[in-house]
């Protein structure tokens, strides 16, 4: 991958010359975004966001920390934040921002195996995935291996705080009221191509979540699944423990 999205977050760091990313998902038309956004402060985060980092507790985890503000925030109230990305980009610009542990790593590949010492296991009080934390997921057929892994990263009363939306207001409706979704496959499965000065990334796959999938594989997963908190449009935020 070209890693753009992680280059506009560098760019906006540095002050080099950073432009709007492009995003389009294969059920919507080209649109705008400023990089800003990204490194928006406490106060200029929705309030799902704002409801996750007040849950917060003990070590924490962010998972696709992105631009960091939501691992700064905390660090700022001293947790013990651990922030992850795979974009190098990114991670880079959450280094300059002052993150102190801000690492390149696909949560998939963090090693906790029974072998390992109580000492070098990597588990936590509390991990996060925002700005549709779903996503990372890719499609329906992979949620169940993420939640097992991410499962596995808790410590005892531990908790996954993770957001996203149900996105079926995006599909036309029919006369009965329904939805006019496709046949094959859930309808929160997109791909998502991301351009930015110019070049273009190569499509990837991205999840939406409906709350009633989620809670339905997180309990097939061995999960318990609350409802923390609805958005304004459609987006809510979960709570996940076992």
């Amino acid at each position: 991958m070209k890693d753009l999205f992680g280059k506009a977050i560098l760019d906006y760091q540095t002050n080099n010359y950073p432009e709007d990313l492009i995003t389009e998902t294969s059920i919507s038309e080209a649109d705008e975004m400023s990089v800003s956004y990204l490194f928006r402060s406490h106060e200029e985060m929705p309030k799902l966001e704002q409801k996750a980092l007040v849950l917060a507790k003990g070590k924490v985890l962010d998972v696709g920390c992105g631009g960091g503000s939501h691992s700064l925030y905390l660090q700022e109230k001293d947790f013990d934040v651990t922030a992850i990305d795979i974009s190098k980009n990114a991670i880079k610009a959450c280094q300059l921002r002052g993150l102190h542990k801000a690492r390149v790593q696909n949560v998939l590949d963090i090693e906790n195996d029974s072998s390992q010492s109580e000492q070098t296991k990597q588990t936590f009080d509390t991990i996060l995935l925002l700005m549709n934390g779903t996503g990372i997921f890719g499609t329906l057929k992979e949620t169940s291996k993420y939640l097992q892994k991410l499962k596995s990263l808790l410590n005892p009363n531990g908790q996954i705080l993770i957001d996203s939306s149900d996105i079926i207001y995006m599909f036309d409706e029919d006369e009965d009221g329904s939805f006019l979704i496709p046949a094959d496959g859930y309808y929160g499965e997109l791909t998502f191509t991301v351009q930015y000065k110019g070049e273009t990334e190569e499509t990837f796959p991205w999840l939406y979540l409906d709350y009633n999938t989620l809670q339905n594989a997180a309990n097939a997963n061995g999960l318990q699944c609350e409802l923390v908190m609805e958005g304004e449009h459609y987006d809510y935020l979960a709570r996940l423990t076992f």
